[in-house]
């Protein structure tokens, strides 16, 4: 089974992908399926893509059968997944790639997102990276996905109509306004690169949640600067290095790109990376339990700007 289902109370579409229950689960090194001479490279390689073999999303979707209640809506799973490879060694990561490595990966999401974005029916297009069993990652190999949605997800959605909002009672963007307010009050901030900066904000919903803004008003990896973008991957490896020198371990994470929407849907939105870490202690989860699956409210149980302090006095290696 694939194919969208609309939720008519919620207003949002799930993706229904049954095939996604086959996917190997935290194989042994020897059977890892992403190193050289496994199930998807008969060579050595340096950064690569292709296609996920359990795809949510297809460009060549299969047609779907309607519900005969008409208050059911269904469509075909339009779109692509795809799998990006950081390195062919097995026992690297962010942390420990060179910066020059990243620094591909962030040419190679720019390439991605420019060929997908010539999709007209693709609205929005989602790099991220789900690291370690604690977040679901079926597959220990360094590597991130990308999702490119037929729709505007909801949180999407939510972002932008704050955006609008914002703009309409300010005059300006509210990310700027962020950064501007998180310099300023530097309470919060992991580090601050010359383009980009890495903070514990605010509003921080996870205990060890980093965003990192780019200082200048920009939308997608295409709108940077050779600089900017080797800014960036510095300050992806410095906070990765941090996470991981915190309590001595692979520390997981999820890593949400946010780009603005292709296809005419916005144009103008600030580019950001989020990262969730799904831990609050060294030994403790925080979990996403009723009041945040159930309402989408979250309750921080430490303050950002302590965590920000043990972060920013967190070593790191570059």
């Amino acid at each position: 089974m694939l194919e969208l289902r609309h939720n008519p109370i919620t207003d949002e579409w799930i993706l229904v992908s049954s095939d996604r229950q086959k996917r190997p689960v935290q194989p042994a090194t020897s059977t890892c399926p992403l190193c050289p001479g496994g199930v998807e490279f008969d060579r050595d390689y340096d950064l690569a893509v292709f296609d996920n073999r359990f795809p949510s999303l297809k460009l060549d979707a299969p047609p779907v059968e309607h519900p005969a209640d008409e208050i059911f809506k269904n469509a075909p799973s339009f779109g692509k997944c795809e799998v990006v490879m950081y390195t062919s060694n097995h026992n690297s990561s962010m942390s420990r790639m060179p910066i020059g490595q990243i620094e591909k990966l962030i040419y190679v999401w720019e390439d991605r997102t420019r060929e997908l974005a010539k999709e007209e029916k693709i609205k929005y297009i989602f790099p991220f990276e789900n690291r370690g069993k604690e977040v679901g990652a079926t597959l220990s190999h360094p590597h991130g996905q990308l999702y490119a949605f037929p729709f505007i997800p909801k949180r999407i959605q939510a972002m932008i109509d704050a955006e609008k909002k914002y703009r309409k009672e300010h005059g300006k963007c509210v990310i700027c306004d962020v950064v501007d307010s998180e310099l300023k009050a530097h309470e919060r901030i992991v580090y601050e690169g010359n383009h980009f900066v890495a903070v514990t904000p605010y509003f921080a919903r996870f205990p060890y949640e980093v965003h990192v803004y780019p200082k200048r008003h920009i939308s997608f990896f295409m709108d940077m600067t050779p600089q900017e973008k080797f800014d960036l991957a510095v300050i992806l490896k410095i906070v990765t290095s941090k996470y991981d020198s915190l309590f001595d371990e692979e520390f997981p994470y999820m890593m949400a790109i946010f780009q603005s929407p292709v296809n005419s849907a916005m144009e103008d939105f600030h580019f950001h990376i989020e990262f969730y870490p799904p831990k609050r202690d060294k030994n403790k989860i925080k979990w996403m339990a009723s009041v945040e699956t159930g309402t989408w409210t979250f309750i921080n149980p430490t303050t950002p700007s302590d965590i920000a302090k043990q972060l920013k006095d967190t070593p790191y290696i570059i």
